[in-house]
């Protein structure tokens, strides 16, 4: 009897116990899986905020980039930290003010690391939260720790900084040397014709810009005279290295096929890509499928083959099954430039075209257009089409992404700001110290301050203003975005108010900059 008693309760338990485990088991399959988002940056090079036709553009069309504006966060009050390049990406990928780091400026081809491999950047930030990191495109953050000899392994690198895969160019496309470089190693080198590189004298016997005008296919306008490669002037002296070096016209197609093999090899794992493009920045070789199209020079060409290069990633996203889970930023590292070293059309043809949008100035400028960038964020599916006036500047993305990736990591310069990329919240920062070339300016609420700056008002190089003045500049964007009218003297409280405030932050006012360097 108590044998049969005990059975039977054997069995019950059983039953009941098998009961439980199916429940466990349907409940488990019932949760969704929480995968972590993959996030891209796309950055663009010298695009102004009017450049594209969802900021307003007419007279050129960018489809793909306006789908992005049109089905994410379009913002109007997007900024970059800088009018130049360098900077802008160290504040990108640090989260930290350019003008704290001395060496954040413009670099040449042979500048060293200006990122320190201790430092904290996004890349690193997300690989500690179990994300593959790439980066694919445009560097110019400097490489190595001193004079690198670029026929061995360059190191420091993107790779030391939190890069688990770099397909890069050093520096600039203007530059030297003109060869791409994947994890540090230079692309399709020959070892019996090593890379000679000199940014002051020219190696014997190799033609250049000045003494060579018949090799040329690019005339050069100021600053870009030195060795020649593929019928274009750059800036420094290249030797050997033949069978490295790039193809300016195919520029675009090679990075592109970089960007898209990259997120098909991760696309199991949670990655991040800064997707840095070269175009528009000088020299401006559109590929033959896109010399023409735009009507107005080349400037114009490789904008619309930077649209229809972002167009073709985006198709890559989606027949990967890639776009629901993925946070895609997109904006430019400063604003936009049309002579920067090359007779190529750019002023001749602009026509009614207004690459600045509303704002005065450009890169290298203080003035709105040179910080005031094109900035989006689009996630399908996440993010709902939003046009958001909030202040977001580059540097707000480490915090903000952290954020996202549930990480406590964050940057004092880098505000958390996720609910406002995400078009949740439109309360953006406040204040933001922008710099150009060394000079340093600050936007608060709806007003912005340049401080005195001696020197010219207009860079003749360039020809464009560049914020310079012997007196206080204070104007409201809202009523005045085009910044014609200067408050300073009628509005003295406020102009008190903003220059305190800008003091806290930055500790001082340098107004004794006298020479500018530009390119």
């Amino acid at each position: 009897m108590k044998k049969t008693r005990l059975k039977l309760f054997t069995a019950v338990l059983t039953i009941f116990i098998c009961i439980l485990s199916c429940k466990d088991s349907d409940a488990q399959k019932s949760i969704p899986t929480i995968k972590k988002p993959n996030i891209i940056i796309i950055y663009t090079d010298d695009l102004g905020y009017g450049d594209i036709s969802a900021n307003g553009a007419t007279e050129i069309k960018t489809p793909n980039i306006d789908v992005l504006a049109n089905e994410g966060v379009r913002f109007t009050n997007g900024y970059a930290s800088s009018a130049t390049c360098t900077p802008s990406r160290y504040a990108l990928l640090t989260g930290v003010y350019p003008w704290k780091n001395k060496s954040a400026k413009i670099l040449p081809g042979t500048a060293s690391l200006i990122i320190d491999t201790t430092q904290m950047t996004i890349p690193k930030m997300l690989k500690t939260k179990g994300y593959h990191t790439g980066i694919v495109g445009k560097w110019h953050l400097g490489l190595g720790s001193g004079n690198v000899n670029w026929n061995k392994t360059v190191s420091p690198g993107p790779n030391e900084v939190g890069f688990d895969y770099s397909y890069i160019m050093a520096a600039t496309q203007d530059r030297v040397p003109t060869v791409y470089i994947e994890n540090g190693d230079v692309v399709g080198l020959d070892p019996n014709d090593p890379i000679e590189i000199d940014y002051k004298k020219n190696f014997e016997g190799q033609p250049n810009g000045i003494d060579n005008p018949e090799l040329l296919s690019m005339k050069w306008h100021h600053g870009h005279n030195s060795s020649i490669v593929n019928g274009i002037p750059r800036i420094g002296f290249m030797k050997g290295g033949e069978s490295a070096k790039w193809s300016d016209v195919d520029m675009a197609d090679h990075f592109l096929k970089g960007a898209q093999d990259y997120v098909k090899q991760h696309k199991n794992e949670p990655f991040f890509l800064y997707y840095a493009l070269q175009q528009p920045h000088v020299p401006r070789t559109p590929h033959p499928r896109f010399v023409g199209k735009s009507g107005m020079g080349p400037r114009g060409d490789v904008i619309l083959e930077a649209d229809w290069v972002i167009g073709e990633f985006m198709k890559t996203l989606e027949s990967e099954g890639l776009l629901e889970n993925t946070l895609i930023v997109f904006s430019s590292d400063n604003g936009p430039v049309l002579n920067d070293g090359y007779y190529d059309d750019a002023v001749e043809k602009l026509g009614n075209h207004t690459p600045a949008g509303p704002f005065r100035g450009g890169k290298y400028s203080l003035f709105e257009a040179g910080t005031h960038v094109p900035f989006i964020t689009y996630w399908k599916g996440r993010i709902q089409p939003t046009v958001s006036d909030a202040m977001v500047c580059q540097m707000d993305l480490l915090s903000s992404l952290a954020k996202l990736i549930d990480s406590d990591i964050r940057e004092n310069d880098s505000e958390e700001l996720l609910e406002v990329f995400l078009g949740e919240s439109f309360l953006g920062r406040d204040e933001l110290v922008i710099e150009a070339t060394s000079r340093t300016a600050f936007r608060k609420g709806d007003w912005a301050m340049i401080p005195p700056y001696n020197g010219p008002a207009v860079s003749k190089q360039v020809n464009i203003e560049i914020g310079n003045s012997k007196e206080y500049q204070l104007y409201n964007l809202k009523e005045d975005a085009g910044q014609q009218h200067n408050l300073a003297t009628t509005n003295p409280e406020k102009l008190a108010e903003l220059v305190a405030a800008f003091k806290a932050i930055k500790g001082n006012i340098n107004t004794k900059i006298e020479q500018i360097e530009l390119h």
